[in-house]
């Protein structure tokens, strides 16, 4: 190997190890096995471009994140809403760990300038390609997860996530009844109204039936297992109809 190309290395590695001092400070994280931290943040093109280092790709700690992202997030919502019910949880939790909130989060943590990246893929602007992006997030989740177990996870979430959770950055996602409204009223089409049709089953799984008005037109009918879930339902499908047939709808 000519002196040139081994300092070419050495100063690569110089760069990549200054690049994750500086993503550790910013964390305020310090990982007890670095190379996990660095693994996470590195593509299968980095890695198929240097054959003769020994550096892996983030595959399958995106694979073990993904996992422990769930696990987190499903615990700290079942600690923090008491009242929501599994269905309302259940999507909740969809609404966080999805593709389009796991990239705005790396995006916010400027995940991307990190990255090990291929030529190739850095050349087409795979530095900022969503899904990138997001396997990226879960990686890391991974990676902290091994080096630091779920303390560490809950930790890193409970200044990165949580708190968005609180702030109602997702629930949008979920809250069909607030999107029907805002459409409605975009064209003051009219009065919103939400009516229990049925209560069934017994008191410890009680199941409710829903309808969705519009000037008493009927729009849409839901199923939950509380009546804010049903009337989130019956949003949901008034909304789809609206945008559908709502020349028809509202002649």
């Amino acid at each position: 190997m000519s002196k040139q190309r081994k300092f070419n290395l050495v100063r690569e590695e110089d760069k990549i190890n200054k690049s994750f001092l500086t993503l550790q400070d910013k964390l305020n994280i310090e990982f007890k096995n670095i190379n996990l931290l660095i693994q996470a943040f590195t593509h299968s093109s980095y890695v198929n471009e240097h054959r003769k280092k020994s550096f892996n790709d983030n595959e399958r700690l995106e694979f073990l994140g993904d996992a422990v992202l769930e696990l987190t997030v499903s615990q700290y919502l079942f600690e923090n809403y008491p009242d929501m019910s599994e269905g309302e949880l259940t999507k909740l939790r969809a609404s966080i760990v999805c593709e389009p909130s796991l990239v705005q989060i790396a995006i916010n943590l400027k995940f991307g300038q990190h990255v090990l990246l291929g030529k190739g893929e850095e050349i087409t602007g795979g530095r900022m390609r969503p899904a990138l992006l997001a396997d990226v997030f879960e990686a890391f989740i991974g990676a902290l997860y091994l080096d630091q177990g779920l303390e560490g996870v809950t930790s890193f979430l409970s200044q990165a996530v949580f708190p968005k959770i609180k702030d109602g950055a997702f629930s949008h996602v979920m809250d069909f009844k607030s999107q029907l409204q805002e459409y409605v009223q975009q064209d003051g089409s009219g009065i919103i109204e939400y009516k229990i049709l049925e209560e069934k089953g017994p008191a410890h799984s009680r199941e409710f039936i829903s309808k969705v008005t519009l000037n008493n037109i009927d729009l849409g009918i839901g199923e939950g297992k509380s009546k804010k879930e049903a009337e989130q339902h019956a949003a949901e499908e008034a909304l789809n109809r609206l945008k559908k047939e709502k020349d028809t709808l509202l002649k």
